[in-house]
């Protein structure tokens, strides 16, 4: 085995040259034709592909008839995100289950219909008999993500009615997903954990009587145990990451699919292969290792000239991974402020305190403030930048034991709910595949066939 994967190794290898030549395209050319490379024109705004009544994104407004920059706003089926927040902390309840009704269903919940809902995703959370051992633990690895895919569509073998697209049966699809989304991702984990690392293996049931996030933590920690803050916390962030607009990758992946006609668990599984991207899910996992890599190399964090230096540097692909970024820095849509970020600071202060990492608190901040004045001062930007919801996301995870492997998994669990309510709206309201064009650059005159005999 090991023999054929260096023989097609070194056979790509060899064929790269032919096979960049014949697909590489003048980067002139799309200019050209007005083609939006990544979907995005020169200033970074996005192709309008569809209409949507689950999110609302603002990082502009207009004033005296100019778009101008503005601090960024969130809504969740047009409720501000800090209101929502407010909202179930001033309560002293966990907001996961909450808003993931709201989500779904585009009202707030009574407390009766909340009690139900959290009802029914308690008896959707269940895996059937053995799926964990017979699925979960036979190939385990360290790509949770990938595990949790191959869950997905594992589970689509479980559901007799898979390709029944109708609107009751999809929202029932949706609803054992979003419930056992902890443990797929939790006990792939745990099964890498085991199996690759050695190390010893646990395997805990889910507490109907508990939210999403504490389920989650008893589920991970070797003796089920968390604090309250702990809990707060990751609910907090569960609710940030659960949506984002239509343009998003993994979201518009969501819609692609869904238009084919396609199962809710392929459009799942799709949606989790497009968030694993490092350009999309895998962002804080960068953010943690730039971190680590500033504090092995600045000798005082506190020390800001020092950190500057060494930002700089990174900036100018001399430092870290070299590619010239600062991540957790910008965002595709906001300009002067992620409201996501600016809601999770003041938690993750808490929680740094309660964990006795102020310092690295402090170095955070202190980089929130001078990242977006060095990418300033150094680069042609047609917004402006600050911390994105990433830049911190990574180190709560980090400060609550999260293993690295389950960052991406961790976005995922909230995300889902988003992927959902916009399946929903894709079904009830448009009845025609996605199918953007592609300008071609052949020519119209069909090249003359030759002879096998006769290629050189």
């Amino acid at each position: 085995m090991a023999d054929y994967r260096l023989f097609v190794e070194e056979y790509a290898a060899n064929q790269l040259k032919e096979c960049i030549g014949h697909n590489t395209i003048n980067p002139v050319l799309f200019s050209e034709y007005g083609v939006k490379r990544g979907l995005r024109d020169k200033n970074g705004k996005g192709v309008l592909a569809g209409l949507t009544n689950i999110s609302l994104i603002q990082s502009r407004k207009e004033v005296n008839g100019q778009s101008v920059p503005c601090d960024g706003k969130l809504l969740y089926r047009g409720y501000d995100i800090r209101d929502l927040v407010k909202g179930f902390l001033d309560a002293k309840h966990y907001g996961f289950e909450e808003i993931t009704y709201l989500l779904l269903f585009g009202v707030l919940p009574t407390p009766a219909q909340l009690t139900e809902f959290q009802d029914i995703l308690t008896r959707s959370n269940f895996l059937p008999t053995n799926f964990v051992r017979d699925v979960i633990m036979k190939a385990p690895g360290k790509d949770i993500m990938n595990s949790m895919t191959k869950s997905v569509l594992t589970l689509a073998s479980y559901d007799d009615k898979v390709a029944d697209n109708s609107l009751e049966n999809v929202l029932r699809q949706c609803l054992g997903l979003i419930s056992v989304f902890p443990m797929l991702a939790v006990y792939a984990y745990q099964a890498y954990n085991h199996y690759e690392c050695d190390e010893s293996l646990y395997i805990h049931r889910p507490d109907p009587g508990l939210s999403t996030a504490e389920n989650f933590l008893r589920l991970l920690r070797p003796d089920k145990s968390y604090s309250e803050l702990e809990a707060k916390v990751l609910d907090l962030a569960l609710v940030l990451h659960m949506e984002h607009g239509g343009g998003n990758n993994s979201t518009f992946t969501t819609r692609v699919v869904t238009s084919s006609g396609s199962d809710t668990y392929s459009v799942i599984a799709a949606a989790l292969s497009s968030l694993k991207g490092p350009k999309h899910g895998g962002a804080n996992i960068k953010v943690v290792e730039m971190m680590a890599d500033i504090k092995e190399h600045v000798s005082d964090w506190s020390d800001a000239d020092e950190v500057r230096a060494y930002l700089e540097k990174i900036l100018h692909k001399e430092a870290f991974d070299k590619k010239g970024l600062i991540y957790g820095m910008g965002h595709a849509v906001y300009s002067i402020s992620d409201p996501r970020a600016l809601i999770f600071k003041s938690f993750v202060e808490k929680l740094a305190k309660e964990k006795g990492r102020d310092s690295d608190f402090a170095l955070y901040s202190m980089i929130e403030t001078m990242a977006p004045q060095i990418i300033a001062g150094e680069r042609a930007i047609y917004k402006g930048v600050s911390a994105n919801v990433d830049f911190y996301s990574g180190f709560v995870y980090s400060m609550l034991d999260i293993p690295t492997e389950l960052f991406t998994p961790m976005f995922a669990i909230a995300r889902i709910v988003g992927w959902s309510a916009h399946r929903l709206e894709e079904l009830i309201n448009v009845d025609k595949i996605i199918r953007p064009a592609y300008q071609s650059l052949l020519s119209e005159d069909a090249l003359p066939y030759v002879k096998l005999e006769d290629r050189k």
